[in-house]
């Protein structure tokens, strides 16, 4: 988001495809990319929801995945279409998912929801194009410890002195646009947990399986700043599986 509040601004796109697709970003060739990759490589379709320039669509694509990415960025697709590698893009919300009722096997949305609106009605579609017995997975920067304001103290006031890792107002649901680049603004929302679980349970998903992994090696090498907390997760995975239709009571889904 610009400045003047225009989402597909250049510089954010640009910002984004520069430092942190292509190699550029430890967190995913590392961490994000390898656990994606072996969380779905069994399925026959999957949908990347937020897909930026493709970097996970591709890496399913790679083990044979039929992926389809969607994004609302014109210039992150342009460059995913650039990119190649085998997935289909469209241009598109996550709000308004252009397929069909129960056509895919599996979705993922890698660090997307932080950034979209209307939580409920993007985890309703996603469980509408969900087969039955479908995946969800589900990640996100982490939502106690990556709260607004949260980060690492260094206090050297007390005697002796003290370090730790402060969390900010987690409780309260919160939306702040952060320059992240010389010119480059982001809109974050920040939500509790609970109001995810509740939204997917709500949609008919429930939590198969969760993660909070480390940082990884390559991060903490070019961010010896987080080093000393390398103890607090910056990502929260969570995988969920449909089990019924919104709307539909358990006893009636196919």
């Amino acid at each position: 988001m610009s400045a003047s509040g225009t989402w597909d601004d250049p510089n954010l796109s640009n910002w984004w495809v520069e430092g942190f697709t292509d190699g550029a970003d430890p967190e995913y060739t590392e961490q994000i990319i390898p656990l994606v990759v072996e969380r779905l490589a069994w399925a026959r379709t999957v949908l990347d929801v937020g897909t930026g320039e493709g970097q996970l669509a591709r890496a399913l694509a790679d083990v044979g995945v039929s992926t389809v990415g969607i994004d609302l960025f014109p210039r992150q697709i342009a460059t995913a279409v650039e990119r190649g590698g085998g997935p289909a893009y469209g241009l598109a919300t996550a709000t308004a998912i252009p397929l069909a009722d129960r056509s895919i096997d599996a979705a993922v949305a890698c660090l997307v929801f932080e950034h979209i609106d209307d939580v409920d009605a993007a985890i309703n579609e996603i469980a509408r194009v969900l087969r039955p017995g479908g995946i969800f997975l589900f990640l996100l920067n982490h939502p106690l410890l990556q709260t607004p304001d949260s980060g690492w103290v260094d206090d050297r006031v007390l005697d002796p002195p003290d370090q730790y890792w402060r969390i900010g107002n987690y409780l309260s649901e919160a939306v702040t646009v952060e320059e992240v680049g010389k010119g480059v603004f982001v809109k974050f929302v920040h939500r509790p947990l609970h109001r995810y679980l509740n939204a997917v349970a709500d949609a008919g998903m429930r939590l198969d399986w969760m993660d909070e992994p480390a940082p990884p090696p390559g991060f903490l090498q070019i961010a010896p700043h987080y080093e000393a907390a390398a103890y607090v997760p910056r990502l929260l995975v969570l995988q969920f599986h449909k089990t019924r239709t919104p709307g539909i009571p358990d006893t009636l889904c196919p």
